[in-house]
């Protein structure tokens, strides 16, 4: 009885979601009411804020969050390693009686300073210029964050330079929503259609993480450093039995998620979904759709929560894309669309899509982004850890296709010919059993193979890394589809001023499109190899590594692409290109030494014992006479020798320099050749250092399954995978 009283006594998830955020509850309950309806008007509308409200906002909520135990603020912000930043500042100010005040002034709230040269920045800062601004987004909330050691108000912002360049993954995604807003409205005039808010992209965001005990990570140096094992041997049992996906939550990781799910609750962060992944350990959160600035806004939050919430339950989340080897990687889903609340999904198909002109120029307007953009799209999901990821059988190929299911596929294909008769209809399954109702089925399946698929009503993208920020991709997909949207305008403009019906020049506009753009068009089987011939030869980018993507964001089509809708300037787009080669070699060089480390002083001392111990046994069988097979001792000793070449030859690449001295000196007189440099050492990052890697890993391993339990080193992949 005392159970369900006490249980009866929690509080639940709707008595305090959002509690911690400054939202439009207290909002209203905190400003006065012209100071609300004006700021209102600044989030939902997107209009310029008043700077007069700017000191009564933030004493609001200088009084909000101290009310909730606040003693600082910080201005988030997310800088170009995917990961968010932070500074915190006081509330307190010293008094002229001995004491203190909590002060917050509305250039506080507005606008933070923080340093512009330590943080990544491609060139756009260098050392000594240090200067960098944050400036609060307005239509992202701010909220309060509770720690174990204080609580701390947080406002998410925009970094920028001192010149006014984007230094962030939010700058841009604010601007590419104007331009994608501005291209959409202009299509809606068209078919009459007027709204008093901005288009914007919508995002769902699907997060893929591991948990491991954390004693086990704390003695494997690879997972702790790197983020992924450098080395272990395939345990007995993987997902080959296929049992893990959906599967029953073991008790002490539903805990962990329970307790999760309140932090982010009180956060304001819809999560709906948990459950079981395809791999032993593997897990998979998503909340409700938003925004898409709030909702990756609440990713790095969400990130930050798991990882957090982890270590009080002796775990580590692991956000790695490829952790495991052998084992499904982690990826981040992102579902995208464009709307608001007035008119609503802009990609919804409604019952008969065939008749639902509106929605197939807009339909037919991602088909041509996607088919002209698909390289930009990939570089934005290029890293060093998510190329273990792309193109396995896990997660979809680099090479950006477009999956639409038979029923649109078949519209479009009768457009094609010019013979529009109808949609497929929901067929009625079957299923066989009495006391079932009919079910309907929906008229076209779902292709897990394909990186970029229509799911009903949006898009959902696979091909983000688990660890990854999605605003770069969310960009991206917003700058294509708003050249697309501003061709498909112009396109129809010029066919009305023919005295076309509208009718008319839609079906003239879908069927251009689908003649011109189709090869992005494919519905089968990503994974296949003959797939990839297709591929090549309909001439779609085939971009299948870091280094081979990343010079995409300075070619001409896309400089030309993102300042003719003012969301990334040549100099910022250069930028990004250097910071992220810079992380793709800089990542491979510290795995390299950390497996080399491992390998040398952790890995070849086992084995050696294990050598030894074999030796002395069969010394001592002989001297009784007894006989004794040495084929064991001969398989180590091969092994082993093997083990040290591979170690001399990882420490041969790592030493190596792909660039000679009168190029480094080049560069220094001319910049410019930078990209050229990075490259080259990209490249041999690729193709020797990662090669000799897994050269070294192969025979580690195999000596794994050898050398007795008690002698190696590490936690193996059973341990930590299957002990929960």
């Amino acid at each position: 009885m005392s159970s369900h009283v006490e249980c009866a006594s929690k509080p639940l998830p709707t008595d305090y979601y959002g509690e911690n955020v400054f939202n439009d509850k207290a909002m209203r309950q905190h400003l006065p009411k012209t100071v609300y309806k004006s700021l209102k008007q600044t989030i939902e509308k997107g209009e310029r804020l008043d700077p007069a409200i700017a000191d009564v906002v933030a004493s609001a909520i200088k009084d909000w969050a101290v009310s909730k135990g606040a003693t600082h603020y910080t201005h988030v912000f997310y800088p170009l390693t995917d990961n968010s930043a932070e500074k915190h500042d006081s509330f307190l100010t010293p008094d002229d009686e001995g004491g203190a005040i909590a002060e917050f002034s509305g250039s506080n709230l507005v606008k933070g300073e923080a340093d512009g040269s330590s943080l990544p920045s491609g060139g756009l800062r260098s050392t000594f210029e240090a200067r960098g601004y944050t400036a609060w987004d307005v239509t992202s909330p701010a909220y309060v964050m509770e720690n174990a050691g204080g609580i701390v108000l947080c406002i998410p912002t925009l970094f920028l330079s001192w010149t006014g360049l984007a230094l962030d993954k939010k700058t841009p995604l604010l601007r590419s929503n104007q331009a994608v807003n501005k291209q959409a409205q202009r299509v809606l005039k068209l078919f009459g259609v007027e709204t008093n808010l901005p288009i914007a992209a919508n995002g769902g965001l699907e997060q893929e993480y591991f948990l491991v005990d954390r004693d086990y990570v704390m003695k494997r140096p690879d997972l702790l450093i790197a983020g992924r094992t450098l080395f272990g041997a395939k345990p007995p049992k993987g997902q080959e039995f296929e049992d893990q996906y959906y599967g029953v939550i073991p008790e002490r990781v539903f805990a962990f998620m329970v307790e999760v799910e309140q932090e982010l609750y009180k956060l304001g962060i819809p999560v709906k979904t948990r459950h079981n992944e395809v791999a032993p350990s593997q897990y998979e959160i998503a909340p409700l759709y938003e925004s898409a600035n709030l909702a990756t806004d609440h990713n790095q939050l969400i990130m930050t929560i798991l990882r957090r919430v982890a270590r009080k339950h002796n775990l580590v989340c692991i956000l790695h894309e490829k952790p495991f080897q052998g084992l499904n990687g982690s990826g981040k889903h992102v579902n995208y669309s464009i709307g608001n609340k007035e008119i609503g999904n802009l990609f919804e198909p409604g019952e008969t899509p065939h008749d639902n002109a509106q929605f197939l120029v807009f339909l037919c307007a991602v088909i041509r982004a996607v088919h002209k953009y698909g390289a930009f799209l990939r570089a934005t999901v290029a890293s060093a850890s998510n190329d273990f990821r792309l193109g396995a059988h896990e997660a979809p190929p680099a090479i950006m296709s477009l999956f639409l299911g038979d029923q649109l596929q078949d519209i479009l294909d009768q457009f094609r010919i010019g013979e529009v008769k109808g949609s497929r209809k929901k067929r009625i399954m079957n299923i066989g059993v009495d006391t079932l109702p009919p079910i309907p089925a929906d008229p076209g399946d779902r292709n897990r193979t394909s990186p970029f698929a229509f799911v009903g009503n949006r898009f959902e993208f696979r091909a983000v890394g688990s660890s990854q920020n999605p605003a770069g991709s969310i960009v991206a997909l917003n700058t294509m589809l708003a050249e697309s949207l501003d061709f498909s305008a112009t396109f129809l403009e010029r066919e009305l001023q023919k005295n076309c019906t509208l009718g008319e020049a839609v079906q003239k506009l879908v069927a251009f499109i689908v003649e011109e753009h189709s090869a992005v068009l494919f519905n089968g089987d990503g994974y296949s190899k003959v797939w990839h011939k297709e591929a090549e030869r309909r001439k779609l980018p085939i971009h299948p590594h870091t280094p081979d993507a990343l010079p995409v964001f300075t070619s001409p089509e896309i400089i030309d692409l993102c300042t003719r809708y003012n969301v990334l300037c040549r100099e910022e787009l250069r930028s990004r290109q250097e910071v992220y080669f810079e992380q793709y070699i800089k990542t491979t060089h510290t795995e390299a030494k950390l497996a080399l480390s491992m390998a040398r002083t952790n890995i070849y001392p086992a084995a050696i014992r294990y050598q030894t111990e074999l030796a002395k046994n069969a010394k001592v069988l002989s001297g009784l006479g007894i006989e004794n097979s040495d084929k064991l001792l001969k398989e180590m000793s091969e092994l082993i020798l093997k083990l040290d070449m591979a170690i001399r030859e990882l420490q041969v690449q790592i030493d190596f320099d792909p660039v000679d001295e009168k190029e480094r000196i080049n560069v220094q007189k001319n910049p410019g050749l930078a990209p050229n440099i990075q490259m080259t050492e990209a490249e041999h990052c690729r193709s020797k250092i990662l090669v000799a890697m897994q050269e070294l890993r192969t025979l580690a391993d195999s000596l794994e399954t050898l050398v007795a339990e008690d002698l190696w080193p590490f936690p193996s992949y059973q341990h930590m995978l299957f002990v929960k």
